[in-house]
């Protein structure tokens, strides 16, 4: 027997407040917590845009850490009208739904006109495992990126729990000012319906990933008109949907 230490992902209770009053309560990787603050906001539907958050602090507490977001009139206003409350545990994707309509509204389209190369997102793909420092430590945990189609930029967040590296990834990216239409999603996890509906939101045309879509996951895609990619490995990938989109190598 051989022994040697091991270093293990953390997790940590994060709620989400809004003008004082939570919103939600997620079990997270205590980093990057701006950025999830934001991708959450945005994803949920809660902002449109990032200027609509008028301030936002990261309060760490006994018992976990809470994103204090305090929004403007209008959409303070908004929030009210809808607000429910949701409680997620890691890999929960429609946590707080309380009823099936909900979890079938219609998917936000997407109409952007991108051409992204084959080459490039298997490139991009390739070169997330630089950028994976948590997994390399850890083995453990999940990551989401986008690649801009014009530069070949990468961008990548982490986190033990697959819709949070997607909310912590959507958030850097409107940090940064980056466009969701000029460059495509990429995940290290399964693909299934509330991933898509998170690349709906933010606008993202493109969303590959390296395991197997589900059905809905499929349908769903169709409906946003996103160019769903999946099984993307060193070999190629399988295009789900709207394959338009993809400039194959020749």
């Amino acid at each position: 027997m051989v022994q040697k230490p091991r270093l293990l992902p953390e997790e940590t209770p994060v709620a989400l407040t809004y003008n004082r009053a939570t919103f939600a309560v997620m079990m997270a990787s205590p980093r990057d917590l701006r950025d999830f603050a934001i991708g959450f906001s945005k994803s949920e539907g809660i902002i449109d845009d990032i200027s609509e958050i008028e301030d936002l602090e990261i309060l760490p507490a006994s018992t976990g850490i809470e994103c204090r977001i305090s929004l403007n009139t209008e959409r303070g206003a908004v929030l009210d009208a809808r607000r429910r409350r949701i409680a997620g545990p890691v890999g929960c994707g429609l946590c707080g739904m309380d009823s099936l309509e909900q979890a079938a509204l219609p998917a936000r389209r997407i109409g952007s006109q991108l051409r992204i190369a084959a080459s490039l997102i298997a490139e991009a793909l390739l070169g997330m495992e630089a950028q994976q420092v948590l997994n390399r430590e850890t083995h453990a945990v999940h990551a989401a990126a986008f690649v801009n189609a014009a530069t070949g930029d990468l961008l990548l967040r982490e986190d033990i729990g697959r819709h949070n590296a997607l909310d912590k990834l959507i958030g850097a990216a409107m940090s940064k000012g980056e466009s969701a239409g000029k460059g495509a999603l990429l995940l290290t996890s399964r693909i299934s319906i509330e991933l898509i509906q998170k690349a709906a939101m933010f606008g993202a045309p493109v969303l590959a990933a390296i395991s197997v879509p589900t059905a809905r996951a499929v349908r769903e895609a169709q409906a946003a008109c996103i160019t769903l990619i999946g099984v993307a490995r060193r070999d190629g990938f399988e295009i789900f949907s709207y394959p338009e989109r993809i400039l194959l190598d020749r």
